[in-house]
């Protein structure tokens, strides 16, 4: 299903219906600041499988997920006072930080260590969807068989719509990737440089 959502004003009966999508167990394709992301709640295990069966993607990689707010990243990442600094800077922005994980994460997403990486996009489309849905959204960059980012949201229907539950159209966007940041040791690690601005670190 592709549901076509007004990218500077969403509309509250639209957002409501694709976060139906994600309560009752569904992946969904939503816009971000950066690229189109795929995702389902970040509690629904099955959900995780299948998106890591969707992607071809080793277990040992696991996915990021999107908050509401700062707030909201206090309760599933151990944040420092020089961490929150840095995100209430840069947040909502196209950034992912790294963080150590708490008690609330699910284990499937940290099969090596108990980390996390976490995203408040800079997206009124994806931020409404969240709030919306009341919990984190797992996030990954929508990606062709050849792991070329795909920028329009027709494509990805075609591609997906048979094992995905909701395309959100935003319209076209460009193929940036963000920026990964390691904050668990409260020193600035950058592990992927992408649309974010490394050097403000």
């Amino acid at each position: 299903m592709l549901l076509k959502i007004n990218a500077e004003n969403p509309q509250t009966r639209l957002i409501k219906k694709a976060s139906q999508v994600l309560n009752h167990g569904g992946i969904v394709v939503y816009p971000t600041d950066t690229s189109y992301g795929m995702g389902c709640d970040l509690f629904n295990k099955k959900g995780i499988e299948r998106i890591y069966e969707i992607k071809k993607r080793s277990r040992k990689q696991p996915f990021s997920f999107i908050c509401a707010d700062l707030g909201d990243i206090s309760n599933y990442a151990v944040v420092t006072n020089y961490a929150y600094k840095v995100m209430k800077r840069l947040l909502p922005g196209p950034y992912t930080f790294i963080l150590g994980a708490s008690r609330l994460v699910p284990k499937i997403l940290m099969p090596k260590r108990k980390e996390v990486g976490i995203r408040i996009p800079d997206n009124e489309i994806c931020l409404s969807l969240v709030r919306e849905f009341g919990g984190p959204v797992i996030s990954t960059t929508v990606k062709s068989r050849e792991d070329e980012i795909i920028t329009d949201p027709y494509i990805i229907e075609e591609e997906f719509g048979h094992c995905i539950d909701l395309v959100i159209d935003g319209g076209i966007l460009p193929p940036e990737l963000s920026t990964v940041m390691n904050l668990t040791d409260d020193i600035p690690e950058i592990v992927r440089e992408g649309k974010g601005d490394p050097d403000v670190f």
